[in-house]
């Protein structure tokens, strides 16, 4: 891949926007050339609530990436997530008409577009089909069905269903803010691509994400993506407890926690105390650390119990959905001191926090490694693979002329149309994001 192919991973954040513009070096690794970071106004669990705001901020965070990097931002990979996003399993299938023929790309196209069909509540679209495994005729667990014999074509589906205007919401701001939407991404799935290898996603993991305004479930066993959840609860929620039980003001509150706070109780003395500056002279507050980490406690505890309900409808008592590779958390709530010890003593997990720094050259800012900036690294990941998956289709779409030809050969091959052939497989194999991204394009365009 050549070094001027650049990409740009948007997170759209509850707390904060990143803007994150990066290209690979010759090792594969991805190297971030400028990062643009601005706070986060206008969105609310990760929903857009104030488009003026959210603009303004999205355009903070991609003018101070364009001047750290010197780069011009013009299309932008972003994350959708947020507490309208659901998800539900769903079993189709489809009887094919010429049971003697192989089956191909177009059965599996038919029984997606027949998921597609089927009837959400109202102002919810389906936003993702993902197949889990198929079943042809009688015969089961079949992970590729494409060249096998059979009448009856069979899937179990994972859908992942979202608000059509939340969607539209970050779609208009995106644009508002001068940018083209090159691709939409589930944020889980892009913290997933940053932070779990690919033994982890074969072994059965779940990742848990905890952001600002909501915590992210993505759960992967045999390498597939088997069950996806949004908890609308996060680091905001902790902070205000904290501003809350403690009567100081959230600015304050949020430094306590990132400073002070613990998710385990036991871990501070009651002498241990800590002192807030009062406001406009009054007499400053002392609070006791173990107050502290009772306030957090009490509420991480909660959204774990949630996370590991989700977990546990998933399946992972049984023997077949089993996590062996346990619990990886990331995004910025997972900093919280004695987190990953919680974690592990409510669930009874392993437990490990995510950073992205795999992924990343070696001489990259350590700031970047952070686990709060997991899903930017991820967007962007999703943008370097989408160029070469553009650039590889430009290379097998040019026809090969190994030896010189005469004027009425080279009429005879111009004729053929090897380019629009090929362009019609490939066509044929693009991925549900992208055909979702295409509709949601001219969605907007339409809305105009």
């Amino acid at each position: 891949m050549e070094n001027n192919k650049i990409a740009v991973g948007l997170d759209i954040g509850t707390t904060k926007i990143v803007a994150m513009i990066g290209r690979k070096n010759e090792y594969g690794k991805i190297e971030v050339l400028g990062i643009g970071k601005a706070k986060s106004l206008g969105v609310k669990r990760g929903v857009v609530n104030n488009i003026t705001q959210t603009i303004q901020s999205i355009q903070q965070a991609v003018d101070e990436a364009q001047s750290v990097s010197g780069q011009k931002i013009e299309n932008v990979v972003v994350g959708i997530a947020g507490q309208h996003i659901r998800s539900l399993h769903h079993s189709d299938y489809i009887t094919r008409e010429k049971s003697d023929e192989v089956i191909d790309e177009f059965d599996i196209e038919n029984l997606v577009g027949q998921v597609h069909k089927l009837v959400m509540l109202p102002g919810e679209e389906i936003i993702h089909v993902l197949p889990q495994e198929f079943k042809v005729d009688s015969q089961p667990e079949i992970k590729e069905p494409i060249g096998m014999y059979g009448g009856r074509l069979e899937a179990n589906f994972h859908v992942v269903v979202g608000q059509v205007s939340s969607i539209r919401n970050i779609g208009r701001c995106v644009k508002s803010a001068g940018l083209n939407l090159s691709d939409i991404t589930l944020e889980p799935l892009a913290s997933a691509s940053a932070v779990l290898s690919q033994e982890e996603k074969e072994a059965g993991v779940a990742l848990i994400d905890i952001g600002g305004g909501t915590t992210d479930l993505a759960i992967f066993k045999d390498g597939i993506i088997r069950h996806t959840a949004v908890i609308p609860f996060g680091g905001n929620v902790i902070t205000e407890d904290i501003k809350e039980g403690c009567s100081i003001i959230e600015k304050q509150a949020e430094l306590l926690k990132i400073k002070f706070g613990s998710a385990w109780p036991g871990e501070n003395k009651e002498t241990e105390i800590v002192s807030i500056p009062g406001l406009r002279g009054r007499e400053p507050k002392e609070i006791t650390l173990k107050n502290l980490s009772k306030i957090i406690h009490a509420r991480v505890q909660e959204i774990i119990e949630h996370v590991y309900l989700e977990i546990k409808n998933y399946g992972h008592e049984t023997q077949k959905g089993k996590l062996i590779a346990g619990i990886v958390l990331t995004g910025g709530g997972s900093q919280l001191q004695h987190l990953r010890q919680l974690v592990e003593y409510i669930t009874g997990m392993d437990a490990r926090i995510g950073y992205p720094n795999e992924h990343l050259a070696g001489d990259s800012d350590s700031v970047l490694s952070s686990p709060s900036y997991a899903t930017a690294v991820g967007l962007l990941m999703e943008g370097l693979r989408k160029d070469i998956e553009v650039e590889e289709e430009v290379v097998e779409n040019q026809p090969e002329v190994t030896a010189p030809i005469n004027d009425a050969l080279e009429e005879e091959i111009l004729e053929e149309p090897v380019v629009e052939k090929e362009y019609k497989a490939k066509e044929k194999s693009k991925s549900i994001f992208e055909k979702f991204t295409e509709k949601f394009k001219e969605f907007l365009d339409n809305a105009e």
